[in-house]
């Protein structure tokens, strides 16, 4: 299983907090998605299709995987997390007011919880595992969320996606060793492609 972060917005570039709201790509972020379509072709290795790929219905998920070649449905469970009164907000400005604030450790007033997040990460693991006999799957989706996803994978707490930094258009493969889930690359970057 592949999954494939966003390219670079300018919310994603200055830190600000991108849930809901629909941010485009910057120039530098579609390249980014272009080369990490070239590296997922080599770390897949086949011409043959994945069985399944999905994208967050954000436009700069699915522009990426649009720009990476890839034919992807969109599904709302990939989306990032609701940063509910904190969207667009950075962290220091969110410690003005809540010392210490992470999205790992605090509360998101008007927005998900961890258990929500993890609720929809199980939802998202279980369509790909049902998916995974026919073919490779690919999920192309957002920073926080897909860290959960990789935490989800292991079965650790969604907490624990504090753990597994991705950066855009980082691709990350997941798999598993006789049954028990591993994390085999991480946040391969998207300039690891012979130009």
């Amino acid at each position: 299983m592949y999954l494939l972060r966003h390219g670079q917005t300018e919310w994603s570039e200055s830190g600000r907090h991108t849930g809901r709201t629909d941010v485009p790509l910057t120039s530098e972020g579609e390249q980014q998605a272009r080369r990490a379509g070239a590296v997922l072709a080599r770390l897949r290795g086949t011409d043959l299709p994945p069985a399944l790929v999905l994208s967050s219905p954000r436009e700069r998920a699915w522009r990426t995987a649009q720009l990476a070649g890839l034919d992807a449905g969109h599904t709302e469970e990939l989306a990032e997390w609701d940063y509910g009164d904190y969207e667009g907000l950075t962290t220091p400005q969110i410690r003005e007011t809540v010392p210490g604030w992470t999205v790992w450790t605090h509360p998101i007033p008007n927005g998900e919880s961890h258990g929500d997040v993890q609720k929809r990460a199980i939802g998202v693991l279980e369509r790909a595992k049902r998916a995974l006999p026919g073919g490779d799957v690919v999920l192309i989706g957002h920073g926080h969320f897909s860290r959960v996803l990789i935490a989800t994978w292991l079965n650790l707490p969604p907490s624990e996606g504090v753990h597994f930094g991705l950066d855009p258009a980082g691709l990350t493969v997941l798999g598993d060793e006789r049954g028990d889930p591993q994390v085999r690359r991480l946040n391969v970057p998207a300039w690891e492609v012979d130009e």
